[in-house]
């Protein structure tokens, strides 16, 4: 679940930053630039940054709450989102 995470947050980082980039200032791509090598050291050190926030932070539960139906009328009777 993490790992949809990291990649939502991920992607959203890499579109902002080339909107901003056309919008307000090129500089912006660097943005987009250390997002991709944060993925890239990731992927050989297995260290993210990104998932050691969502350990502190509580995200599997939020994770869970979010993407998962666990049966909750309140959920709004979505399923997993696979």
């Amino acid at each position: 679940m993490r790992e949809r995470i990291v990649r939502a947050v991920a992607g959203s980082f890499v579109l902002v930053s080339i909107l901003l980039a056309h919008f307000v200032s090129m500089n912006w791509l660097w943005l987009g630039v250390f997002v991709g090598v944060n993925l890239l050291q990731s992927g050989f050190t297995k260290f993210c940054p990104l998932e050691k926030i969502l350990n502190a932070i509580g995200g599997k539960e939020q994770a869970d709450k979010i993407f998962i139906n666990k049966g909750n009328a309140e959920m709004g009777g979505c399923g997993p989102l696979e």
